[in-house]
């Protein structure tokens, strides 16, 4: 049961709040990932980067 573990990091995190410097790291990891999920959302998913299926259901070298 993970629930109570998840309590005592919020606990950890209210009596010593992480530093402004992984904060802004986190923050731009956040960035980051919004910006490729919106160029993927505009530009749509490259064809080259689309596994083959075969009829097997395995990838196609």
């Amino acid at each position: 049961m993970r629930f109570p573990i998840g309590f005592l990091r919020m606990a950890k995190w209210a009596r010593r709040p992480p530093s402004e410097a992984r904060v802004k790291l986190v923050l731009a990891i956040l960035l980051v990932c919004a910006l490729l999920w919106g160029a993927e959302q505009i530009f749509g998913f490259p064809q080259w980067l689309t596994p083959n299926m075969t009829g097997s259901g395995r990838i196609a070298r």
